[in-house]
């Protein structure tokens, strides 16, 4: 019963927090770790035990997996070279900068723990930043940058967490051990994750029911993480990789009614896990903050802003000279390699906000050692970590707009090109269609000239509800799911052969499967 309740409260808590910032217009994740910080302030909260291990195995899949299934494996593939610097590279500094800081602050804490803080909080979340860019109409590579970052950088920000996590407590670290281990789980991640997202495409071709696709759908992050994680390799690693490959063949192998029910599904599945580990750490940090009582506020609060300051000041170090890294260099990659815009870099390094990975990963830290002593500065990990998502998302997130005017960053237009591109292709595939399907049936040629007005003013409604269909109406009514059925095919070309994107190639899947739908 305690259960129930104190999830009733973290969904209404939830819910209103979500409200207010539709009302506000602000990323949600604001709002949900505003309400958190202040859930937390209430004394003598109602604690709930759970284990902590079951948080990231709970949470994270779906959330990775969802973030894997949209990214844009072309543009991605483009930027692999900033995205692979700052995902892994940016990461492996910050947790050493941010460990040598607590160290430094903190004497009694081992280094393996403040190693642990440094790998919670070394990957940013682009939740709130893309949602801020997407409605500015910022350059598309920019975003694509900061959301190939997040995707990869929790997987190696995490891959680090688990094996700082191991010297604690084992308590012995061998860097040469530590840097093979990291290369092997990462590279069986990865191969668990392809070999699975090929057997669920090839099941997913049989399936032919949207219900029990969704549902298969559903499964395919929590076994790729399960089936990871029980051969020792990285789980998260083995998510995302079957995320990229599953959502490069989605095109031709989901359905247009299952793609709709599955968008839904996914969005308010990843929503209420986003919404719940705000809350519920917010829950949390009442009973940490009584364990804390070593340290007084303004010590905290001291310890909280150097760590932010650090994690920051990192980003902004690392971020400009690897930006002007490739120029420096001589050869083939010196010519191709665009020349840095400084006013992008500024983006780029100011998008340094911390989300729910860090979150999980900070409740889910061990509450005690194998020899039954607690977990050397838990407490003060969880309150840092927090600390530090409260101190980017409010301080970086609602600064980033104004920044970006300031900044004057200009659109990016190529994406309207390219729907003038796949529009035009499109229309003719489904005039040739219609024409042939009219053939076929040896039917007046003028019965499908309404239809083409349709398509020609980018309209094709579905028959009305209850008509009786006669010869000429059901004829119409193929011809609509003929042509939708060659835009697609042609869509699918376009997007094969590397023509358009993959952000344009969602887009018009959406537009085609609500046409569709109406059918």
């Amino acid at each position: 019963m305690l259960l129930l309740e104190l999830v009733l409260m973290l969904m209404i808590c939830a819910a209103a927090l979500s409200w207010l910032a539709r009302q506000f217009k602000l990323p949600y994740p604001i709002a949900l770790v505003v309400g958190g910080a202040l859930l937390g302030l209430i004394p003598n909260l109602p604690q709930f035990p759970f284990d902590p291990q079951l948080i990231l195995v709970i949470v994270l899949p779906p959330v990775l997996y969802q973030a894997a299934l949209l990214t844009s494996w072309t543009d991605f593939k483009t930027h692999i070279r900033p995205i692979s610097l700052l995902a892994i590279g940016l990461v492996i500094a910050t947790t050493l900068a941010v460990g040598f800081a607590l160290k430094f602050m903190v004497p009694s804490v081992p280094w393996a723990a403040a190693f642990v803080l440094g790998a919670i909080v070394s990957p940013p979340d682009a939740v709130a930043a893309t949602s801020i860019l997407s409605r500015l109409n910022i350059p598309r590579h920019v975003v694509t940058i900061l959301e190939g970052e997040s995707l990869v950088n929790d997987a190696s920000g995490l891959v680090i967490y688990k094996l700082a996590i191991a010297a604690v407590l084992t308590g012995a670290f061998s860097f040469a051990e530590a840097s093979a281990q990291f290369a092997l789980v990462s590279a069986g991640g990865v191969v668990i994750g392809t070999i699975l997202a090929f057997v669920y495409i090839a099941i997913h071709r049989r399936l032919h029911d949207p219900f029990i696709e969704v549902i298969a759908v559903l499964t395919i992050p929590y076994t790729a993480y399960i089936a990871a994680e029980s051969l020792h390799v990285s789980g998260v690693l083995s998510v995302v990789a079957a995320g990229l490959v599953r959502g490069r063949y989605a095109p031709e192998i989901v359905s247009a009614e299952m793609r709709i029910m599955a968008r839904s599904v996914w969005n308010v599945l990843v929503f209420i896990l986003n919404s719940l580990i705000f809350i519920l750490i917010g829950v949390q940090m009442s009973g940490v903050m009584d364990k804390l009582h070593l340290y007084s506020l303004s010590e905290l609060f001291m310890l909280g802003s150097v760590i932010t300051l650090v994690a920051v000041a990192v980003r902004f170090a690392w971020v400009f000279p690897v930006a002007y890294l490739p120029r420096w260099l001589s050869g083939s990659l010196h010519e191709q390699a665009p020349k840095p815009r400084n006013r992008e870099l500024a983006i780029i390094s100011w998008c340094g906000m911390r989300g729910i990975v860090s979150l999980a990963a900070a409740l889910a830290l061990p509450a005690a050692l194998p020899n039954g002593e607690p977990f050397p500065a838990r407490d003060l990990i969880i309150f840092i970590t927090f600390f530090v998502i409260a101190a980017t998302l409010v301080g970086q997130g609602l600064t980033l707009a104004p920044l970006i005017r300031k900044l004057k960053v200009g659109a990016d237009w190529s994406t309207n090109d390219e729907q003038q591109h796949v529009h035009a292709a499109m229309h003719g595939a489904a005039i040739a269609a219609i024409d042939t399907h009219v053939a076929q049936a040896k039917a007046p040629a003028e019965w499908a000239d309404e239809l083409r007005m349709e398509i020609a003013n980018r309209v094709a409604p579905g028959a009305a509800e209850g008509l009786d269909l006669i010869p000429k109406d059901e004829l119409l009514l193929q011809l609509r799911r003929a042509a939708i059925k060659a835009e697609r095919k042609e869509l699918i070309r376009l997007w094969r052969e590397n023509e358009i994107s993959d952000e344009v190639m969602r887009h018009q899947e959406e537009v085609l499967d609500y046409r569709e739908a109406q059918l």
